[in-house]
């Protein structure tokens, strides 16, 4: 098997230290299809939780000047929806603890109001005015409203390991954790989008499910997924084909480790990982990500003693979003943190030297992003 489902990782994880200044979040991208014109679309949810153990019945805003000025953490569940390309945008839903409802073991849900989420479905709406939007900076928030109702499939995970297990977990020695159980996944249902109704439909949908928690983000902050998978070299769509890449600088307790990606690749039931933990791999890795004037471009060269993946992407700025998210301490670490849904590239596959396939990637998610100063 390549990587162990465990769910037990995605249940809530804000508990000791965590509870006061910590952030846990379940993120979902998939590609939806508009009922009209019948032409593809990609859309992104997150539930974004802060700060549990400082919340009552109203959400507080950490961006708020009287609360920055007397430094007041944030604390709410954030529901974050949203789109990449034509009209992209990312709406905003706040509540605070004492409406919120949450499953805390396996398996893992939350709801709030009319807004839920668990492993196998999600339903809820987010809807953010103009007037909202430009009067309340503290929302972060873009205006519109999005209505979806969905059922999720995940099939292939990504365990990354001891390193995100049950005792690094418990002793929170890391900064940031990482777990995708539905690397690839498959969304069904109805999603619409300032009143345009688009399908998702199970066999199109490019799904994808993970989750980050801790105490604070990473900088570099690099992500690059997607299972629209071509081979080059055998002409053929890989039905049975995904990657994920994601990581940055991490950070373990205080010391603060070079730059590091996890990355794995599941090719046609084979199995590649390039994982800095798993140290008798020898894992390599080199990446640079970097900004034109009108695209952001990653390259990544990961090896192990036997596997090598050479990985080229783009994604065009006008399609992308700057994702806004404020750290558990009430800074906003991030003003140009770059995060798309439309990139492409190659990945060019080798095992003991030999080259296995020159892969052609679409529809990625992707991200990438530095604190505007180190905090």
């Amino acid at each position: 098997m390549f990587s162990k489902s465990d769910i037990s990782r995605d249940e809530f994880q804000l508990f000791g230290k965590q509870a006061k200044c910590g952030y846990d979040w379940w993120w979902h991208s998939f590609t939806a299809i508009d009922e009209e014109t019948n032409t593809k679309k990609q859309f992104f949810l997150e539930f974004f939780t802060c700060n549990p153990k400082l919340g009552g019945d109203e959400p507080v805003y950490g961006q708020l000047p009287r609360n920055q000025k007397y430094g007041v953490k944030p604390s709410y569940l954030m529901i974050k929806v949203g789109t990449w390309g034509e009209n992209k945008k990312q709406l905003h839903r706040f509540f605070g603890w004492n409406k919120v409802e949450i499953e805390k073991k396996k398996p893992f849900s939350i709801k709030a109001d009319d807004c839920y989420l668990s492993e196998t479905e999600s339903y809820g709406k987010v809807s953010v005015s103009k007037e909202d939007a430009e009067e309340h900076r503290e929302y972060m928030s873009d205006a519109g409203t999005i209505e979806w109702n969905l059922k999720i499939n995940k099939i292939i995970p990504y365990n990354v390991g001891y390193g995100a297990g049950k005792l690094f977990r418990k002793i929170q020695a890391f900064e940031m954790f990482w777990h995708a159980e539905g690397m690839k996944s498959e969304f069904s249902g109805e999603i619409i989008l300032d009143g345009k109704k688009y399908k998702v439909v199970p066999e199109e949908s490019n799904g994808y499910a993970d989750k980050n928690w801790g105490k604070d983000f990473t900088s570099p902050w690099v992500w690059l997924s997607t299972n629209n998978c071509y081979s080059r070299m055998h002409k053929k769509k890989l039905e049975n084909t995904v990657f994920d890449i994601g990581g940055g600088r991490p950070k373990v307790g205080p010391i603060t480790l070079n730059r590091k990606l996890l990355s794995a690749m599941y090719y046609e039931g084979k199995c590649f990982e390039f994982n800095f933990s798993k140290f008798w791999t020898f894992c390599r890795t080199k990446f640079v990500c970097q900004e034109t004037e009108e695209q952001i471009i990653w390259h990544v060269e990961q090896k192990t003693w036997r596997n090598r993946m050479v990985t080229d992407i783009t994604c065009e700025k006008k399609d992308m979003l700057f994702v806004n998210y404020e750290a558990p301490n009430g800074t906003k670490k991030y003003s140009r943190l770059w995060n798309g849904g439309n990139g492409k590239g190659t990945i060019m596959l080798y095992r003991k030297g030999e080259l296995i396939d020159e892969i052609e990637v679409t529809d990625l998610g992707c991200e990438y992003g530095e604190f505007d100063t180190e905090q």
